[in-house]
């Protein structure tokens, strides 16, 4: 290493010092003085704080705005923006930006040097969330939870993680067309032909094609309708089918998925009994309360052996943010796998603490934004629960319509697909007249009509058709099911 690269070095408090290449970061900012289109090879990924030398982000930051801004980046018109008495390694300014083009790389190097130094950026900042970490360990007072703690170093951990990924920009209308094909290709061999995964309730398969990678599906009604009852049934269904198959020396899910479960309303055992009711027909009500004979308990425990394995994840932790929700589901994929995340529900999320004073609308409008941007940094569907105005319970008609969103602010926007649950049952048994009487009959045969019955609403659908799907719903164990009733009710189609 030469005079000048080891005056550029900033003082170490340690006798280890953090990585760097000085000689690197001269040649690549020389190469991009000899020639400003070099820029455009790193100016996606590199910016100024991923450089060592403060000297250096200074140049890189000062050339970054007269490129973008159409202008000529050189030594002479760089000069203008630094003192004229100032110094770089002992030499005056434009002596050291000549020096810098003297030194260039060749535009061919430009961009594998680029990520070189922005790796060693990365390795720093790592450094230093580390030594943040060990610092604030140490000078916390005793009676600190530590859990904000953790919760601020897994943030900073994964915003690095996210960080140093290279991919994204233009791709060819070619490579679109072989992905499309090839989605395809998999639907044609997948089960039941779905590109999407299927939630094991035909008729909405039928209607949405499965669950779409990358979109955000809104599930919407209102109290006692049913609505975490059909998240978990499809959580189930989608866990129970999974099956991965070998590709390219790594397992690739072929069917079903890997199911990641936010239930921020109920604890992670609360709802494992209700999945257990759910798949033995055995009331959790009787469950909780021990109620059971030995018929119902050998159904429980057949069960439960039966979703031993299944690879369903749960996260009970109530009043968490977007931001953390979003890098827990980062870590569940990178350590077991992700291909389905559900959130029970979407209003016990919180904003940001730059949003505390912001208005409820604003802070679900930045949870729905950030919800879309994770299913499609993920690419899995995201299934996200809602609860629905009251304005509902003023009209005759109980069904819920696209307008009882709205002041949720963007949830209706963001969404890529948006469903209601409906129970006219719920509704109609509250109505019951005088028994004996005409209207009493009449009443007894509409409830005949729709005891059992449940209404899935599509208000939306970006990729295809709206529409209302009928399901069987059983009540005692809060199941859904396909509906086979005889002289069943066509779907609507819209």
């Amino acid at each position: 290493m030469d005079a000048t690269a080891r005056k550029l070095e900033p003082p170490s408090p340690s006798a280890r010092l953090q990585p760097h290449n000085v000689e690197l970061e001269r040649q690549l900012l020389g190469a991009i003085l000899m020639n400003n289109e070099t820029f455009y090879r790193v100016s996606d990924f590199l910016e100024p704080v991923h450089f060592f030398v403060e000297a250096h982000r200074r140049i890189f930051e000062k050339t970054s705005i007269l490129i973008r801004a159409g202008k000529v980046a050189s030594p002479i018109t760089l000069k203008t923006f630094f003192s004229a008495d100032e110094q770089i390694a002992d030499l005056s300014v434009t002596q050291y930006l000549l020096r810098l083009a003297a030194d260039a790389t060749t535009i061919i190097n430009a961009e594998d040097h680029g990520r070189m130094i922005f790796d060693l950026g990365i390795r720093r900042a790592l450094i230093r969330v580390g030594e943040d970490m060990v610092n604030l360990a140490f000078d916390s007072p005793v009676d600190a939870p530590p859990r904000q703690q953790i919760e601020d170093a897994e943030r900073r951990l994964y915003e690095l993680a996210e960080t140093g990924r290279y991919e994204g920009g233009f791709q060819t209308f070619a490579e679109a067309l072989t992905t499309a094909v090839d989605m395809a290709a998999a639907a044609y061999e997948r089960d039941g032909h779905l590109s999407g995964i299927a939630t094991g309730l035909a008729d909405m398969d039928r209607l949405m094609g499965g669950l779409q990678k990358s979109d955000l599906v809104i599930l919407a009604g209102r109290p006692a309708m049913g609505k975490t009852s059909l998240a978990t049934n499809i959580a189930y269904n989608v866990a129970r089918a999974y099956r991965a198959a070998a590709a390219g020396g790594d397992f690739k899910t072929a069917d079903g998925g890997i199911v990641g479960f936010f239930s921020l309303e109920m604890s992670a055992e609360q709802l494992a009994t209700r999945i257990i009711a759910e798949q033995s027909g055995v009331s959790s009500s009787l469950i909780r309360r021990g109620a059971i004979d030995a018929e119902q308990f050998e159904r429980i425990a057949a069960a439960a052996q039966e979703m031993q394995e299944l690879p369903l994840y749960i996260d009970q932790t109530g009043g968490i943010t977007i931001g953390q929700l979003a890098a827990r589901a980062r870590r569940l994929k990178r350590q077991r796998g992700l291909d389905f995340l559900v959130i029970d529900y979407l209003q016990l999320l919180s904003g940001s603490g730059k949003r505390a004073s912001d208005s409820r609308v604003q802070e679900i409008t930045e949870i729905t934004t950030g919800l879309k941007a994770l299913a499609k940094e993920l690419e899995v569907p995201i299934m996200a629960l809602s609860q629905l105005s009251r304005q509902v319970e003023n009209r005759e008609d109980k069904r819920p319509q696209l307008s009882d969103l709205r002041e949720s602010g963007s949830i209706e926007q963001d969404a890529d697909v948006v469903m209601f649950v409906f129970r006219e049952e719920y509704y109609l048994k509250s109505r019951m007249p005088k028994e004996g009487s005409e209207e009493f009959f009449k009443w007894q045969a509409e409830m005949e009509r729709v005891t059992g019955m449940a209404e899935v609403i599509v208000g939306k659908q970006r990729h295809g058709p709206t529409g209302t799907v009928l399901l069987q719903f059983d009540a005692e164990v809060t199941r859904f099911g396909n509906y086979e009733r005889a002289g069943r009710l066509p779907e609507r189609m819209e």
